[in-house]
């Protein structure tokens, strides 16, 4: 149908103007017996009747109606929940029942605006019955909790195509970690962990490449499960992988992917290592394992770490042993300039994206089935990504270093 027509159909400056004057105070343009409802309603009803001219041929009470073989047939009411309330609109018809207005769809009970702002409360947290009462008290909107959960569902093939989309051949880095949520798994409750890759791309932008619901099995044949899915999805080879000491991850990786070289978060290490160190201990034991981890190269680093072993080993030797025993993974850092340093042996880019997860989900206190998990992560990680647009800051100098480090593995 012509604009031309739309435009002859809309409320006149006069109607708009009749409206208006009703006005008392700025409470009166809004809810479901609002100016706004008001002259929605008549827009949406003037605009239909304008698609069924437009169908027919011919303007209401023309001569030309008498013999077209199809004609008008009154009207029908519809609820349609918009941001201005619950509107009753009267939908013309025709008497052959042929006609279908592309402005109000068959069975629309809300707009899209409505769906994008529920999904969009969804997203940040809020629980579906705290929608449902936002919708009623801000909009007059009555709708159950049932049926704000069933618009969160209309996302879940969106959710699917992202957890399988094809992936990059090579990443330069990526993180991996975990949060624990409350699931409801076959009559019971069981704290579940939920796994995340987030990826930092060879242009150096981040990307969460995905999420797993944990099975409730060891680190290690889970983790191989994960690395073999991204392997499915397109990966070939991963540079650099960085990690907070989970367990089986070193094993899980190398089973797919043999050339990475793996990282050991330093940040968690030294917090591991505190719970066995008394508080009038701690600031003293932290700066000798900072002349560790600071060191200029693995050389010093290894010398001070053996001074750390004669000074604390007698008082602290489980804090001292579990340097020991994970140093291989710990020093992977040394072997490249200070710019990569600093993205490999601390995992705060994933921390980070965790505390924004969990801020989300802590209004929910147990999820009925792993598919509503993934569903709330999915919408609230499109939120948290939206900000992920600029690279790493000196991404073209590490870029570099990396491809004299990784001579071969990627294409410049």
């Amino acid at each position: 149908m012509s604009n031309q027509n739309f435009k002859q159909h809309l409320p006149s400056a006069e109607k708009i103007a009749k409206e208006m004057a009703k006005i008392k105070s700025p409470d009166d343009f809004f809810g479901k017996e609002g100016a706004f409802a008001k002259l929605f309603a008549k827009t949406m009803q003037e605009m239909v009747e304008a698609e069924l001219t437009d169908h027919l041929g011919y303007e209401k009470h023309s001569v030309k109606g008498k013999n077209s073989g199809n004609s008008r047939n009154g009207s029908y009411g519809r609820k349609l929940r918009t941001s201005t309330g619950d509107t009753q609109i009267q939908i013309a018809r025709d008497r052959k029942g042929t006609f279908r207005s592309g402005v109000i769809k068959k069975y629309q009970t809300s707009s899209n605006e409505i769906e994008d702002k529920i999904v969009a409360m969804y997203a940040r947290g809020m629980t579906t019955r705290d929608i449902q009462s936002l919708l009623e008290e801000t909009y007059g909107i009555e709708l159950s909790a049932a049926a704000v959960s069933q618009i969160t569902q209309k996302v879940w093939p969106l959710v699917e195509e992202w957890q399988n989309r094809s992936l990059e051949s090579c990443y330069s880095l990526i993180f991996l970690d975990c949060i624990h949520v409350k699931l409801k798994r076959e009559g019971r409750i069981q704290n579940t962990a939920i796994y995340a890759v987030l990826a930092v791309t060879l242009e150096g932008k981040k990307d969460i490449l995905g999420h797993w619901v944990g099975d409730g099995g060891e680190g290690s044949s889970f983790w191989l499960s994960v690395i073999e899915d991204l392997q499915t999805r397109g990966v070939s080879d991963i540079l650099i992988a960085s990690v907070d000491g989970l367990n089986g991850f070193t094993e899980a990786i190398h089973a797919v992917f043999p050339k990475t070289i793996v990282q050991k978060c330093i940040i968690h290490q030294i917090r591991n290592s505190l719970r066995y160190v008394t508080w009038k201990d701690r600031k003293e034991f932290v700066d000798d394992l900072k002349s560790i981890y600071k060191a200029a190269t693995l050389e010093k680093a290894e010398s001070n770490l053996q001074k750390l072993s004669e000074k604390w080993k007698k008082k602290y030797a489980i804090a001292v042993k579990s340097w020991e025993n994970n140093w291989s993974e710990l020093s992977s850092f040394f072997d490249f300039s200070k710019e990569i340093r600093r993205l490999m042996y601390t995992t705060n880019a994933i921390e980070s994206y965790n505390r924004q997860l969990r801020k989300v989900i802590k209004t929910k206190s147990i999820f009925s089935t792993p598919d509503s998990v993934r569903k709330i992560l999915f919408l609230a990680t499109n939120n948290i990504t939206k900000k992920w647009t600029l690279p790493i800051q000196d991404w073209a100098k590490i870029l570099n270093q990396l491809a004299i480090k990784f001579e071969g593995r990627f294409a410049i």
